[in-house]
């Protein structure tokens, strides 16, 4: 089980939510349903949709193969599942996730290489990654 902390800070609220229900791992949160989402925003000290951006992230993770912050990228860009990369132009995407990086963290992170990207279309393309779900 990973520590306290195992979410960016930023969703402090929300892993504290996650945690308090039994979920300490991003396989759990990838197969948590709709209903259990709505169920832990419903008292109000977390939110539903980041909730849901998480349980995207971590799908992402289990289909892909990804780093959570690879995960994070994708979902920045609008990519939000395995079918979605697996119609994208190659190009297209890594124009876009450059534009994002450097807006998001300027020149402080380096480009995902093109290579790299080719990878995890396959991969979407393909179906192979760790398939939590």
């Amino acid at each position: 089980m990973p520590s306290s902390g195992w979410l960016p800070p930023h969703f402090r609220s929300e892993e504290r939510a996650l945690v308090r229900s039994g979920i300490h791992d991003w396989p759990a949160v990838a197969a948590l349903a709709d209903p259990m989402l709505r169920t832990l925003a419903a008292d109000g000290s977390c939110s539903e949709a980041r909730l849901m951006r998480l349980r995207g992230q971590a799908r992402l993770m289990g289909d892909l193969d990804l780093a959570p912050e690879e995960a994070a990228l994708l979902l920045h860009a609008g990519i939000a599942d395995r079918r979605g990369l697996a119609s994208c132009d190659p190009h297209a995407v890594h124009r876009q996730l450059g534009r994002l990086q450097r807006g998001l963290a300027g020149s402080a992170l380096a480009p995902v290489p093109l290579a790299r990207l080719l990878e995890w279309i396959q991969r979407a393309r393909s179906g192979s990654g760790r398939s939590w779900n």
